[in-house]
This record gives structure tokens, sequence and C-alpha cells, in this order.
């Protein structure tokens, strides 16, 4: 299923779990991109985006010449192992518009000859021609929005495409050549049945896709969803939710896909490696709107709105909305939360010995939620992963 190998995964046939290669992600370098345009607002989105059905237009070469000075702007970083392209949507740039963000990367920091260079696209994107004309770009691994091949579903979801065109995407970018073809299903509305995710699960598993991600709907302030629910609407129920996930989790690994974090499936070989840097707390740079980044020991993000990142950029300086400086501590804490999403758990230092020692850590290995094995710590329970984090988090760094 794939166009090309890459060494890091032992010629295609490391598993996306395994241990040594969520190590090894850890001093891996990348890039985050983030596209804001949308042709409107998803009913459950709260990212930092611009709605063109609301705003008009937006100015899209303005924005790429913007980060192509801020990627100028950044200091040496070293040869970058993962680009990601995400949004808002990405593709509606055309792929000349993103050709010229890669080339900047590419000019500013260097690629390795297995450098991954991941878009996240939308069914109704993509046309004759797009794989193509993508691939010419640079990209070498493609995300479809898919959401669901339920029409009903899609509705609900506020998508604006119908299922046979995220099917008809995944076929045509498997015979561009992308090296991965990934798609995103969401689990748990409210009018989802059953039946309904399986059929989606079915039809997904069916398509010649080396990646799934898969996530539940959440509920976020501010979002038309929660205006719905806030005036009467059924809200998506917990329960239902993990049922819909165990049944994705036995559905997919039967079908050959090793759970490698929480919401992302692969087969052996295709593991995102811009998901596996981020969460095996790896160093990367985050460039465009609301964007963030982690190097060297601190934490940054962008502005959120596109008025005042333009006028930083316009300033010739980085449009920093603000910074957080970790100390070694709180970056062993950091690592440890990022790493109990990994299906291969997170290394046994010295802070996370300290922490199983504390109540809260024998808590959580009395209840079973968390095993120490050998070097390791890993979550049993992926669906309660945030539950175990937030345990983490309410102890302070230097009770450990």
């Amino acid at each position: 299923m794939s166009g090309g190998e890459d060494d890091r995964f032992g010629s295609s046939s490391l598993r996306a779990n395994d241990a040594d290669l969520a190590d090894a992600a850890h001093l891996w370098k990348s890039a985050y991109v983030h596209i804001p345009f949308c042709a409107h607002r998803c009913p459950y989105c709260d990212f930092a985006i611009v709605d063109e059905s609301v705003e008009g237009n937006g100015d899209h070469q303005r924005y790429v010449d913007a980060v192509v000075r801020e990627i100028e702007m950044e200091t040496s970083f070293g040869p970058l192992d993962a680009v990601n392209f995400g949004g808002g949507t990405p593709s509606l740039l055309s792929p000349g518009r993103l050709e010229e963000i890669v080339g900047a990367l590419r000019r500013r920091f260097g690629f390795h000859s297995h450098t991954e260079v991941s878009l996240e696209v939308n069914p109704e994107d993509w046309a004759t021609g797009t794989g193509e004309n993508l691939r010419s770009a640079g990209f070498t691994r493609v995300s479809i929005g898919a959401q669901s091949f339920d029409e009903k579903i899609l509705g609900a979801l506020g998508r604006r495409h119908g299922a046979d065109a995220g099917a008809e995407a995944v076929c045509s970018a498997r015979a561009a050549g992308f090296r991965t073809v990934s798609i995103d299903l969401i689990y748990g509305h409210p009018t989802e049945t059953a039946r309904s995710w399986a059929g989606s699960l079915d039809r997904a598993l069916d398509l010649p896709i080396d990646h799934i991600s898969t996530y539940a709907l959440t509920v976020e302030r501010g979002t038309a969803l929660s205006r719905e629910i806030l005036a009467g609407a059924t809200p998506p129920n917990e329960d239902t939710q993990a049922q819909r996930y165990e049944t994705f989790c036995e559905q997919s690994s039967v079908a050959g896909f090793d759970r490698y974090e929480v919401s992302n499936h692969a087969r052996p070989g295709h593991a995102c490696v811009y998901n596996l840097s981020t969460w095996a707390h790896g160093e990367y740079l985050g460039f465009g709107l609301g964007a963030h980044d982690h190097r060297w020991g601190t934490r940054a993000r962008n502005h959120q709105r596109l008025d005042r990142y333009f006028d930083a950029i316009d300033a010739g300086i980085r449009p920093r909305l603000g910074f957080e400086h970790l100390d070694v501590d709180c970056q062993e804490r950091d690592r440890f939360m990022l790493g109990l999403r990994l299906a291969a758990g997170t290394p046994m230092s010295e802070f996370v010995v300290r922490f199983l020692a504390l109540p809260e850590g024998k808590r959580l290995l009395e209840s079973g939620l968390i095993v120490a094995t050998g070097d390791r710590v890993v979550v049993t329970q992926p669906m309660l992963t945030d539950a175990v984090a937030r345990e983490a988090l309410s102890v302070s760094s230097h009770d450990c």
C-alpha cells in the first residue's frame, strides 16, 4: 500500500506501537503549519479559523506570504523529520500556494530524504489532478476528513460532502502515489446508531488506507453544538462513545491496524511521524494563526486574530501571543502525560518513579488504570487517558 519506504520504520515493517519507535520519536524535529480558512465553520469546531461563509473569502496569497516570512524569521533548527499542515481547511489553498510554504520550510531548515509532509484534506476539495498536484508540491501523506460514511450523520455534523466523496478521494489519493493515505472519522453523535457506526467502519476499513484516526464528538464551549445543547438538544453520551471506540479498536485490529495513540491506528510502517513526535514530547515549530510550538523547554503560541497576526508580520516580528518556560521537572512531567496517550506508554524516568511513589500514583496503580512493567508505564483503558493525565497534572512537579 505504500509508495516508498522510510528508514525509521525498518523498511515499512516496524509496528506503529513499537516502544523503541515511540522513544526514538522524542528526538525527531517537526513543524506545524496552520491554514485557518474554511468554507464554513462546522457546529462542533472551536479552532482558530476564518469562516469564509461569514467573513468573506480570505486573502490566501497574503496569508501564504506572511507564513513564509514567519518561517524566514525562525532561527536554525536542523533538518525536519515531519511537517503537518492542519487547520482550518488546508486543502482550500491551491497546490501552488501550499508548495510556496513547503519550499520555504525546506530552504530554511532542510528536509531528510524520508521527511513526511502531511496535509489535511476535505473530500469536497478533491478534484481530478488534485493528488498529482499535491505530490508535485512535495506532500507525501494526506489525511482525508471523511468523518462518516452515513449521509444522515454527515448532515448532522455540518459536513458539505457526501459519503461517496470521501471514498472517492481515498482511492484517487492512493492512485496518485502518496506514501500514506489516512482518513478521519468522528463517532458518538447523538443521532448515530450502532448500525450506522458499524457501516462507516466497514466501508472505511475496506478502502485502500494505511492509517485511520477516530475522534469522539466533543462539546466545546462557544460552538454552535454547545448552544444547541444548552437549548435542549441531546448531548453525546460518554458510555455510548466508549462502546463505539471499543468496536472500532476490535475491527481495526482484525483489519491489520495497530493502535499507537488513543485516537490513531496504522498499519506497520505508517504511523504518522508528526503525531509520534509530538506525543513523545519531541520539539516542533508552529507557524500561522494560533499555532503552538515547543522548543528548548519553551512553549509558545501565536496570535489567534488574523489582523494581529498580519500586523506582527508586517512589523517584522514573530506573531507571538505568549510563552511558557518549563524547568526540567515540568518538561519531564509533560513528557509523562503526553506519553500516556501512546500505546507503547512512557519511559520510566526519575520523575515517573517519584510520581508512582506518591498517593496519586499509588492510587492509579492500585486501580489498574496504569501498569508499570519493566521500564515503561502504560494506561490500560485508553478512553480514560485524559483522566489519568489530569491526575498527574494535579501534582506539583516539585512534589515529585
